[in-house]
């Protein structure tokens, strides 16, 4: 008799939740979020959150998220904060896998946002994080071109109707996972935990290549190598 349980399953093909966020700038530790999203099979939501400071207008260009939109229709930043970490922790709690494009980014501004309002961490240490940017990078190393999500994206076949909405960054992100994840041998007998140390390294090894070659074009160069946060 087949066995269908969820431990049976490759990473990829089990359940998997994607989050995603577009903020007020590129600085981890200082911009804030003005919309993040959470996709599971089971639902999908959105906040728009109020950060209670401006938005650079270079971010504007990009998500296209107002000050007055956010002021307007937008939550206050610890409210949805605090249900923004409730769902990473219940992925925490029962083991499922968090896809994140560019992980440290996005989860790296969530530790500070939540240390910033008073809320209780999210245990990242614990949180099993699948960043289709690494995987993409590691499985594909010499492939020419830029790795945006869009691009990336492309390249694997997956649409991406609405880029740089929180919600449709999120669900292509999973899909690109579960598409990387079947694709290539190399990852499909991983575990979630070993697909995270993997990952980790991977990261580690990438960043690392590129300081040498930004010192080898005699560029002073110190790139941070931590995944899936830099703190």
């Amino acid at each position: 008799m087949a066995d269908n349980s969820i431990a049976s399953k490759a990473w990829y093909a089990g359940p998997l939740m994607g989050f995603d966020t577009e903020t007020t700038g590129v600085v981890p530790r200082e911009d804030r979020i003005v919309q993040a999203a959470v996709t599971t099979a089971e639902e999908d939501r959105t906040w728009l959150i109020d950060p209670g400071v401006s938005i650079d207008p270079a971010a504007v260009a990009i998500h296209g998220i107002t000050d007055e939109k956010v002021r307007t229709e937008g939550t206050a930043s610890p409210e949805a904060l605090a249900e923004i970490a409730d769902s990473l922790r219940k992925a925490v709690d029962e083991r499922i896998p968090v896809v994140v494009y560019n992980a440290p980014f996005d989860l790296t501004l969530l530790h500070y946002e939540l240390e910033r309002h008073g809320i209780p961490p999210v245990d990242f240490a614990n949180l099993l994080v699948v960043d289709p940017l690494v995987l993409d990078k590691q499985m594909d190393r010499y492939r020419k071109g830029k790795r945006k999500l869009g691009m990336v994206a492309s390249h694997y076949g997956v649409r991406l109707s609405d880029a740089h909405a929180a919600l449709a960054d999120a669900k292509c992100s999973v899909e690109l996972a579960r598409i990387i994840g079947e694709r290539f041998a190399d990852l499909a007998d991983l575990s979630p935990e070993d697909l995270c140390e993997r990952q980790r390294d991977w990261y580690r090894k990438d960043k690392e290549r590129f300081e040498a070659w930004l010192r080898s074009q005699g560029r002073e160069a110190q790139i941070d190598t931590r995944w899936p946060l830099a703190l």
